[in-house]
């Protein structure tokens, strides 16, 4: 019998080192690839936006759109928005490095309800992912207010004070959320009185809003509306109280804040005059979620 020939043999093992090497260039590129298009990758998770209300009112839908517009204006950063509180596959999640909740609160989160997905946000939680929650999304049931406070540094809960005023921003720690961030004034829908972590270890307050003091730093910690908190396993929370109605997003100060606040959390590094944030009233009209007006309340009649 006849044997292969030897030159055939000494190409084929050539042409499989070949395709070997060909293999991993690939899959080395792909990696590559992967990694160039943002390795810090931000989940926005809004809540359910409800379609019978005054335009703007808690639009959360609309909330995150704009976030996605912003954030992806800094280099290395990629977006995935949920809709409705909670993913319905929760593999959104890997490789995250921030999650966002812009959501109603009061035990009205999605994320609480059922149990299993309270235990999912505690394990990204305690894998160090950032975590933001934005205006209502703080208030916790006393049922949950230990362990949000664990998550966030301090929440809205018994006691804390809640309302729509006038506040004039013009004072800002050194803190790189705080970066670029330039005063507003605004009537916002504000939770203040917020119950913090004993000796408020981790908390850094950035903004203060109240009635009396009109957002200045005299109402001290009750009037903390804004604060980071440096959680204990080294992971980052950004909590921000207002954002009541969508046209808060055309403040450049408070817009600012809110995304560098987003991306401290995901470990982004903030640049001196801060993130990105450009948006016109056109773009933040048009992100608008449409809604039907809210019936006015029937009047009683008049007895005479």
């Amino acid at each position: 019998m006849i044997g292969p020939d030897p030159r055939f043999t000494k190409w084929m093992t050539r042409l499989s080192s070949f395709v070997a090497l060909s293999f991993l260039f690939v899959g080395t590129n792909y990696a590559q690839t992967d990694a160039a298009k943002g390795n810090q990758k931000i989940v926005l998770v809004a809540g359910e936006t409800a379609l019978v209300d005054t335009v703007g009112h808690h639009d959360y839908l609309a909330g995150c759109a704009v976030l996605e517009a912003l954030l992806g204006q800094t280099k290395g950063v990629e977006t995935v928005q949920v809709k409705n509180g909670w993913p319905s596959d929760e593999t959104v999640f890997s490789n995250a490095k921030a999650v966002v909740f812009y959501t109603d609160g009061g035990g009205k989160q999605a994320f609480l309800d059922p149990p299993q997905r309270t235990t999912k946000l505690q394990s990204m939680v305690d894998s160090g992912v950032g975590i933001v929650m934005i205006h209502q999304s703080v208030d916790f049931p006393e049922s949950f207010a230990d362990q949000a406070k664990s998550w966030l540094g301090g929440i809205y809960s018994t006691g804390s004070g809640r309302g729509h005023w006038d506040s004039n921003h013009v004072d800002f720690p050194k803190h790189p959320i705080a970066s670029g961030v330039t005063p507003w004034k605004i009537n916002d829908g504000w939770l203040n009185a917020i119950h913090f972590v004993d000796g408020m270890k981790g908390i850094t307050p950035l903004v203060w809003s109240g009635k009396e003091y009109a957002g200045s730093r005299a109402g001290l910690d009750a009037d903390i509306v804004a604060w980071s908190y440096q959680r204990s396993n080294g992971g980052r929370s950004f909590s921000f109280t207002g954002l009541d109605a969508h046209s808060a997003w055309s403040l450049p100060g408070m817009r600012q804040l809110v995304v560098n606040g987003v991306l401290w959390t995901a470990g982004v590094e903030i640049p001196i005059a801060g993130a990105a944030n450009e948006i016109d009233d056109k773009q933040l009209t048009a992100m608008q979620t449409p809604r039907t007006p809210k019936k006015p309340a029937a009047q009683k009649p008049v007895t005479k």
